[in-house]
């Protein structure tokens, strides 16, 4: 018998749930620099010049990453659950891997915009 945790499901439940909590773990720091924006300009400059970094960069992809993921993973939520086709198994598999390729294409593309 094929576990729960192999199948394609699983990981599209999983790839929805981390993304969100890692996102909601991210708020807190947008909305400082939000803040920072509007009380200090010159501090906000100064934190502005960090994320000219590698490092920075790729934390931003993998925000953008993590955001297509909780996006696409949440649409095939959405059509499940409101779509009468959605209910076979081939429809179902199909939007966890085209939310996947979706994902990933978002990816790139921002890494390839980033990098160039």
């Amino acid at each position: 018998m094929k576990s729960a945790r192999n199948h394609k499901a699983y990981w599209a439940f999983l790839g929805h749930r981390l993304s969100g909590l890692l996102l909601g773990l991210f708020l807190p720091v947008h909305f400082y620099v939000l803040g920072m924006a509007l009380e200090d300009s010159q501090r906000l400059d100064q934190f502005l010049k960090l994320s000219d970094m590698g490092a920075a960069k790729f934390g931003e992809w993998g925000l953008v990453l993590l955001l297509s993921i909780h996006m696409c993973f949440g649409l095939r939520l959405l059509a499940l659950e409101l779509l009468p086709w959605s209910t076979t198994r081939d429809a179902r598999l199909s939007w966890i891997s085209w939310g996947g390729v979706a994902s990933l294409a978002v990816g790139v593309i921002f890494l390839v915009r980033v990098v160039a």
